[in-house]
């Protein structure tokens, strides 16, 4: 283990930033998301979550697939190149990569997905273990220890100093490089870095979600949660914003669309939502075609489909961002408490 003073942690992120892109938590107009450093960027490591999950940095919000252009009677197309150089990704928390390992599932597996997995081969991960969790996160639901994350290199902020623990060949590589700014820690600082671990525990367990039972959401419960009259009056507050998916570490939904350049066209696909009644819209019209089978369908797919095809792996990791922004305070935490209090198939 290393560490460095937190009063340190420009030269950390310049040095970084010397060889690799570097991103990380930003406040910008009162908000943090993550977002690439600069010299001027006001960075925010103490912040517990970011409005939009750093996803975006492997799974971007828009981007470019390919441009065909016409040149008279000739038409060219020509791919975005895919990512090719390695970056850093500063700050994410337990949960956040958790939701990576989703995303992993989806655009890993046949046929993969180019464009992400070209940047999670060159995406290394610097996480950072909680400090002190809100009462909106429940992520121990989902097995996820907000004090121990897992990544290439794991960090804990304890009162002026940052720990610094290398976990994979990545993270070994970066910490060599750094070397001439990390210090080696001692035994009394790894004993501070378990007392921090066991407090940030001990907080967890007083939050009001942690013990959320979800029991019945799994694969076997298709039939039962799907027809369940439950949903009929569960879903009546969703304004159909779409707040809940843009937050989310694990939504993976986009859409494709073309724009016109005026001479040619730019493919590009952009983060879409199975809330909006447009969403997988087709010739024929939506199967979906009402407000309670789009809601349905949101939290069917976190806590039965998704789980029933990933060795029961839930499409939620408890960062709590939904319950904290929507605006009706339909989250998932609602949907599990509402099963359980009337039934669930009553």
């Amino acid at each position: 283990m290393y560490k460095i003073a937190k009063e340190q942690l420009p030269s950390l992120y310049q040095a970084i930033a010397g060889s690799k892109e570097l991103y990380l938590p930003i406040r910008n107009a009162g908000q943090v998301n993550f977002g690439p450093w600069s010299q001027d960027a006001e960075v925010d490591i103490d912040v517990l979550n970011s409005v939009k999950s750093p996803k975006d940095v492997f799974f971007p919000q828009s981007e470019n697939l390919y441009t065909c252009e016409k040149n008279g009677k000739k038409l060219s197309i020509k791919p975005e190149e895919l990512k090719n150089q390695d970056f850093v990704v500063f700050g994410m928390k337990a949960c956040d990569i958790k939701g990576v390992e989703v995303l992993d599932r989806v655009f890993l597996a046949e046929p993969i997905d180019t464009f992400y997995a070209a940047r999670r081969q060159h995406g290394i991960i610097v996480s950072l273990a909680c400090h002190e969790p809100e009462e909106t996160c429940f992520c121990k639901v989902f097995g996820v220890d907000a004090a121990e994350p897992g990544a290439d290199v794991a960090c804990w902020a304890v009162e002026d100093t940052l720990y610094w623990k290398p976990l994979t060949e990545k993270g070994e590589a970066l910490t060599s490089e750094l070397k001439d700014i990390l210090s080696l820690a001692d035994e009394s600082d790894e004993a501070k870095v378990e007392e921090e671990k066991n407090a940030v525990r001990s907080i967890i367990e007083k939050l009001p979600y942690t013990n959320l039972s979800l029991e019945g959401w799994n694969k076997d419960a298709l039939k039962e949660k799907f027809d369940s009259p439950v949903w009929e009056d569960l879903y009546k507050p969703c304004l159909a914003c779409g707040t809940c998916t843009f937050v989310c570490p694990t939504c993976q939904c986009y859409d494709i669309k073309d724009y016109d350049t005026g001479h040619g066209v730019k493919r590009y696909r952009c983060w879409d939502s199975c809330m909006y009644s447009d969403f997988t819209m087709m010739a024929h019209g939506n199967n979906r075609n009402s407000q309670m089978q789009r809601f349905r369908q949101r939290f069917m797919h976190k806590l039965v489909y998704f789980p029933a095809n990933n060795d029961g792996m839930y499409s939620c990791v408890g960062c709590g961002r939904c319950v904290a922004k929507c605006p009706s305070a339909l989250n998932i935490v609602k949907v599990v408490k509402a099963f359980q209090s009337q039934g669930g198939d009553k």
